[in-house]
């Protein structure tokens, strides 16, 4: 049997499901998951292995109109993924429309890769919403295959699969068979720090907010590491500190559980607070951070 191997490129506004389908499809807990919108800030790789297929799939930032550089740089991932696509899966949500760019839209509605539409969240919808929804993405793309899902109940993500596995195309594969992703560990400890954050601050504190992870040792029964958290104003130090460390310290606690189910090790992690003004627009820090090459 001939081995299949392709990308399978996640694309679609924030906050639809793209991380839950992501982590869904390969098994594992790959990208971090919160109700705020820009949870997802880079393009990150989950690989399925199968002795006959590899297939790449590519969780990408949900898409918006950029305010500064760095959520420039972020739509420049998702500009990435229209250029090595196999199949791209657009995600929508009942009652989502058109994508916040229009021209990532038309790259969609003219591509000559297979598209399928994914309606996802049909757990929170009605049957007959549902068929009005089909109906109003069958005119509005009509190239794209419709597939209504639940990523969250794993509900017809089986047959989502089974089609993925029809459409990506004849190769070798592209990562090594036991690969399940591109990213360092650095970066998952990073990301899940990042997580606590956004679930524990409200307001502009989380979308000012970077992990640097400075040292990363692992010991035969533990992984020490220790993080530094970068916010973009002096004011918001204070806030992400809290009082006598309080708030800080739960961020800390709570990061502690998810790295210890994450890496199946006991974790001791440090976390501090330091200010790098505006780094949000600053090509030099989003360059440090991997927002640009």
């Amino acid at each position: 049997m001939e081995h299949k191997s392709g990308f399978v490129n996640i694309i679609g506004n924030p906050n639809v499901g793209k991380s839950t389908l992501m982590n869904a499809m390969v098994g594992e807990r790959l990208s971090i998951i919160t109700p705020k919108a820009q949870t997802t800030r880079h393009r990150i790789f989950g690989i399925l292995n199968e002795p006959e297929y590899q297939i790449v799939f590519s969780d990408t930032p949900g898409v918006i109109q950029p305010a500064y550089k760095m959520q420039e740089h972020m739509m420049k991932f998702v500009s990435d993924a229209f250029e090595d696509a196999d199949v791209f899966l657009y995600l929508v949500e009942p009652g989502d429309r058109a994508l916040k760019d229009e021209g990532f839209f038309q790259k969609l509605a003219t591509t000559a890769v297979p598209v399928l539409l994914i309606v996802n969240k049909i757990d929170t919808t009605t049957q007959e919403a549902l068929e009005e929804e089909v109906g109003y993405w069958q005119t509005s793309l009509p190239n794209a295959e419709i597939i209504p899902i639940s990523a969250l109940e794993g509900a017809n993500t089986d047959y989502l699969l089974s089609r993925l596995k029809e459409l990506v195309p004849v190769s070798p594969p592209y990562f090594d068979k036991d690969a399940l992703t591109d990213k360092t560990e650095r970066f998952f400890v990073s990301e899940i720090i990042r997580e606590q954050i956004l679930l524990n601050y409200k307001k502009e504190i989380p979308y000012s907010v970077e992990v640097d992870v400075e040292e990363f040792k692992e010991e035969e029964d533990i992984i020490r590491m220790r993080c530094i958290i970068y916010v973009a104003r002096d004011s918001q130090k204070g806030i992400l500190i809290g009082h006598k460390g309080s708030r800080l310290k739960a961020v800390g606690i709570g990061a502690r559980k998810q790295l210890e189910a994450f890496f199946a090790k006991k974790v001791h992690v440090e976390t501090f607070v330091k200010v790098k003004k505006n780094w949000r627009d600053n090509d030099l820090q989003l360059k440090r951070f991997g927002y640009k090459n």
